[in-house]
């Protein structure tokens, strides 16, 4: 079974993502351009990828005193990706770029994702390169941002510690101006960092020549001491090895040193890392400390940070999704192959009969359904912001801006969601298996591992929920909100027009206001405390709206297609979406509204 099809359908019958090449900055492009590249990587995938997502998970990076062994399976599958041009595909012609609309990028890195997310693409490296084309100067886009867009180098992000996860606010690590003149350094004013960073993705390896970390560190102020909160939190470019201003290497460690690798139940293909910055064991220049070069101004740290971090949601929610896709078409497959059991009714009690194939059992059809559902409607939501940062960097003013607001809304349910029900897909997919999905002969149990994942990193499901409930609905006086309910109006106004889906155009719609009410209702006491009790129901239920919304403008799109398989199936998986899940947010907002109390209230000794 192939995801082309679905890819096609939505980018082109759906998005519309051909016409893009209308705009100056797509002129170039056409289907057919489009549709090579996606051939490409879809090639890639499955030659590269694909045949050894098992080898990587069983064959975990170890460091054997001096550096970080991989193998070379995954050193082939990189420099394939850096080679195919995608680390800058929706970069300028005049940078190597190919200046792909990010619809089409997005689209093409999910073969990758699907594949063997546990090898990894270049979402990190990428999204680095992205924060330093945005808030860097022009030495550091040009020595730092373009050889990460050529693969010749790799980026990371270094946010958390190990005191501070989430709460970045308690970050610990320091960073000092590096001697006289040090604000003169060609790549940016010099600090010296020192401090300890836990969780970083692909923090060491040998893949590429150098690794590019992106650290948040504080600053300490005239009296000596940090600045206390986000405000005090700065931005730094630290290399693992240090570099001249013509990018070349300059022979000299940086004071980076690797404290541990972390063993993790999924994604074990990709090294995952304690990080000690400035501890003296690559003693550098004669002074002490990692070389740090400042990003933007300081105490703007977080801003620019949140450039990498809300790409990085995005690209989690993809990775979750096509987690869930892979399930959903292991499943598929042995569904249709597997005989067991008889057909209810009088002839399935004649043990003579021959078995049948569990695929025609109903609650197998159920979760097979449900996984769809789920993974195919999380596709389209990703490709739908995608086209979304198409419209805010190429779309007239107003649409830019509109595009732009509905992107700071729908971020948190692009990355929270997909990671939630696609995971449920990937149990399901185990479920279908019955005993030997639990086994590791079938790949669905390690779909499920790696995707346990996605719940947590870049962002917490309770972080989200905290984002959406108490920010996003809320900024610039709720114009976001009413701008994406103005959105799904228009398609339930198109969808009540169509007799098979009237009845779906109106439970949308009291979604809708249910979820309205539920804003107002949590926000009522004006105290945070009440409101953000709920959150995770909030984001639950405002994300099943969402996709409930996201398959009844695909079905309008299904719709006006000729009869085939795919059609009904798309069809079918929205009629079941309406019937099996939307009914659920009525439980998760009933608390929400009533500013329920009873987990927040509840004394620690009562546990």
């Amino acid at each position: 079974m192939s995801l082309r099809p679905t890819v096609d359908f939505l980018l082109y019958d759906w998005l519309s993502v051909d016409q893009l090449n209308q705009r100056e900055r797509f002129a170039d492009h056409s289907r057919e351009t489009f549709d090579a590249v996606l051939d490409t990587c879809e090639r890639i995938a499955r030659e590269k990828y694909a045949p050894f997502n098992r080898l990587v998970d069983s064959q975990e990076p170890h460091f054997d005193g001096e550096k970080v062994i991989l193998p070379q399976a995954t050193h082939d599958a990189q420099k394939a990706y850096a080679e195919s041009g995608m680390l800058s595909a929706a970069q300028d012609y005049e940078i190597g770029g190919m200046q792909l609309p990010y619809s089409v990028e997005a689209a093409a890195n999910a073969f990758f994702a699907m594949a063997s997310v546990s090898i990894g693409s270049g979402m990190l490296t990428t999204g680095n390169a992205n924060l330093l084309m945005a808030h860097g100067s022009e030495a550091q886009k040009r020595v730092f941002a373009l050889n990460e867009f050529n693969g010749r180098w790799s980026g990371t992000m270094c946010l958390s510690e190990p005191q501070a996860g989430s709460s970045l606010s308690d970050v610990a690590t320091r960073a000092v101006p590096d001697g006289e003149g040090f604000e003169a350094d060609p790549l940016g004013p010099r600090y010296r960092l020192k401090g300890n960073k836990m969780w970083i993705s692909a923090g060491e390896h040998e893949l590429t020549e150098n690794i590019i970390h992106l650290v948040l560190a504080k600053i300490p102020g005239p009296d000596g001491k940090p600045v206390p909160g986000v405000k005090g939190i700065s931005l730094f470019i630290v290399p693992k090895k240090l570099v001249d201003t013509d990018g070349q290497l300059t022979g000299e460690r940086n004071d980076v040193a690797l404290a541990g690798l972390n063993h993790k139940c999924g994604w074990r293909g990709t090294t995952n890392t304690l990080l000690n910055f400035g501890e003296g064991k690559y003693p550098v220049r004669g002074g002490s400390g990692a070389i740090g070069y400042l990003v933007g101004r300081p105490g703007d740290g977080l801003r620019c940070m949140f450039h990498m971090m809300n790409e990085a949601r995005i690209g989690v929610g993809m990775a979750a999704t096509m987690l869930g896709m892979a399930g959903y078409h292991a499943s598929l497959d042995y569904a249709k192959n597997r005989p067991q059991g008889r057909p209810m009714g009088p002839a399935g009690k004649d043990p003579a009969q021959p078995q049948v194939r569990i695929i025609e059992h109903a609650d197998v059809k159920r979760m097979l359904l449900a996984q769809k559902s789920y993974a195919e409607g999380a596709l389209a939501l990703e490709l739908y912001c995608a086209r979304l940062v198409d419209e805010q960097h190429t779309g007239a003013p107003e649409a830019a801006d509109d595009a732009r607001l509905l992107l700071e809304v729908l971020t948190p349910i692009a990355k929270s969601w997909p990671s939630e029900w696609c995971l449920e897909a990937n149990s399901l997919a185990i479920q279908v298996h019955g005993g030997y999905g639990y086994t590791r002969d079938f790949p669905v149990e390690q779909y499920w591992r790696d995707n346990r994942l996605n719940m947590i990193h870049e962002g917490t499901h309770g972080i989200q929920a905290m984002d959406l409930l108490g920010r996003k609905v809320l900024m610039e006086n709720g114009k976001g909100l009413q701008l994406l309910a103005g959105r799904i109006n228009e398609t339930i106004q198109r969808a009540i027009q169509v007799p098979d889906l009237a009845a779906h155009a109106n439970a949308l719609g009291k979604a809708l206001q249910d979820v309205g009410a539920a804003t107002k209702a949590a926000w009522a006491t004006g105290n945070p405390t009440d409101a953000l009790a709920n959150a995770v129901p909030y984001l639950q239920a405002f994300g099943h709206t969402v996709l409930a919304w996201i398959w009844l403008d695909v079905a309008l799109a299904a719709q006006a297609q000729p009869d085939s398989s795919a059609r009904t199936g798309r069809l079918a998986a929205a009629r079941f979406f309406f019937h099996y899940e939307l009914p659920k947010i009525g439980a998760w907002l009933q608390v929400v509204r009533e500013r329920d109390l009873t987990c927040a209230s509840l004394p620690e000794d009562a546990f």
